[in-house]
């Protein structure tokens, strides 16, 4: 029961300091719309400044030992991308630091295996820039941060893992303070300072809930499958046409539906009960591990259903990518 105090304690602690810097707007770092924005005017992104402060005031308090290689890392990236926030870094810099922070990671917390470790490392590069890559519209981000390390602290709480269960919802509970400021009309962005240590964390806990014996390796996937299975088929889609994937763009398919009339509020409804469905369907996971194939295949039908759906209506209303 101690590691439920974590999610008030993160919620108020990134709340707090959020609601504050609001006040020092005129002083905060703006994300000015590009070619890739969804938004038309400048948004302050501040807030995974207050995301990883709150997840940083439950940790203060609870100190999960085995998890501080994870914390470290987690908390370096975050240093590194608010200056990028504030400054802007190439991809020369960024890529190398992930994949550093990647491998360090893994290594401290016990992957021995060459090949496990060089596989656990493209994962995690790849979960931690995918979920950067989501964050484009008001909402989004961070209602899958709710929902996806809701579930996993859910099921680390029924897998007897107090300290991962505390991790994991002391990340939900800043998650959610942030969203009353991000929900459409956004008022704040997470910014890279945000988006970046919550894609690591996604997979870092993931891997250890795994590790431990705790769930499968579907249930990561699972519960962040809204944005796993979005970038991941539009990165392939766009390595197909021979586009250069690594510049800007507007071809995911949360961004089509807006740029196809979706308001954001609708979008992130929308979205939000998928989240809560994929989350249920995890924790039904921990209970009955039999059902993994079904949901797996039942969720597999889905994504693809509804992005057929949506290749059909952007080519029926002529949009090009």
């Amino acid at each position: 029961m101690p590691a439920l105090i974590c999610f008030p304690l993160a919620f108020l602690a990134c709340y707090l300091l959020l609601a504050w810097l609001l006040r020092q707007k005129h002083r905060l770092p703006l994300d000015h719309p590009n070619e890739r924005s969804l938004h038309v005017q400048a948004v302050p992104r501040v807030g995974g400044l207050g995301i990883v402060s709150g997840v940083l005031v439950a940790m203060s308090l609870w100190q999960p030992v085995d998890l501080a290689p994870l914390l470290a890392v987690t908390l370096v990236l975050a240093a590194l991308s608010w200056l990028d926030d504030l400054r802007g870094l190439s991809v020369r810099t960024r890529l190398p630091a992930h994949l550093l922070g990647a491998g360090v990671f893994l290594t401290l917390a016990g992957e021995s295996d060459v090949v496990a470790l060089a596989l656990g490392v493209v994962v995690m590069v790849w979960m931690t820039n995918l979920y950067n890559f989501m964050d484009g519209a008001d909402g989004l981000a961070g209602g899958m941060a709710v929902a996806g390390f809701g579930a996993y602290g859910g099921a680390a709480w029924l897998g007897g893992a107090p300290d991962l269960a505390a991790v994991s919802l002391s990340v939900a509970g800043a998650a959610l303070a942030f969203l009353r400021f991000n929900f459409p009309p956004a008022r704040l962005f997470m910014g890279d300072c945000g988006s970046i240590p919550l894609g690591f964390l996604a997979a870092g806990i993931g891997w250890h809930g795994v590790r431990d014996g705790l769930w499968t390796p579907l249930l990561p996937v699972l519960v962040f499958s809204p944005f796993i299975v979005d970038a991941t088929v539009t990165l392939v889609t766009r390595l197909g046409r021979g586009e250069k994937v690594w510049q800007a763009h507007r071809s995911h398919y949360y961004q089509r539906l807006v740029r196809m009339g979706f308001s954001h509020g609708r979008l992130a409804w929308g979205e939000y009960v998928v989240m809560a469905a994929v989350a249920i369907s995890g924790l039904a996971l921990v209970v009955w591990p039999t059902l993994q194939w079904g949901l797996g295949l039942a969720w597999a039908l889905f994504y693809g259903l509804t992005m057929l759906s949506i290749d059909r209506r952007w080519r029926g209303a002529g949009h090009a990518y």
